[in-house]
């Protein structure tokens, strides 16, 4: 069976790569979904990724995953983390894993940045390792399947 994994990326990260690179790295969008194919092939998984910067366009791609039934989700949804409680109770719907992902250490940055709305509903948090942080949220996923 081939597990389907959906990465959510969300505000801004289509900057990547040109953006802060201190805290993001020099990697863009497309390195980070290319390297989360890779992975996922490894690990029996097809990982689709979908990017937006519309907060409702997030919501409405989270209720297509649930009627998919998709097996794990990855998010990574930049700013909205701390403060969209529509993402929150979008994901709270979801049956399958959601593991929350950020390249930097948002612990170690602007106090805003320390609370995610959505701790509650997510599974695990996985952040600070740049890229990495999202192949070790993949590995997780795929462990909990």
């Amino acid at each position: 069976m081939v597990a389907n994994v959906l990465m959510l990326h969300g505000i801004n990260h289509n900057m990547f790569g040109k953006r802060d690179p201190r805290q993001y790295g020099t990697a863009t969008l497309a390195d980070i979904d290319q390297a989360l194919r890779a992975l996922g092939e490894e690990l029996g998984a097809r990982v689709e990724s979908f990017q937006t910067n519309f907060e409702g366009a997030m919501c409405e791609r989270i209720h297509q995953a649930f009627e998919e039934r998709v097996d794990a989700v990855l998010i990574n949804a930049g700013a909205w983390t701390h403060y969209s409680y529509g993402i929150r109770d979008a994901l709270a719907i979801l049956e399958a894993p959601v593991v929350e992902v950020h390249m930097s250490n948002i612990h170690a940055r602007e106090p805003f940045r320390h609370h995610s709305v959505f701790a509650d509903v997510v599974r695990g948090q996985i952040c600070g390792f740049g890229v990495e942080t999202y192949l070790l949220a993949l590995r997780a996923a795929m462990r909990m399947l």
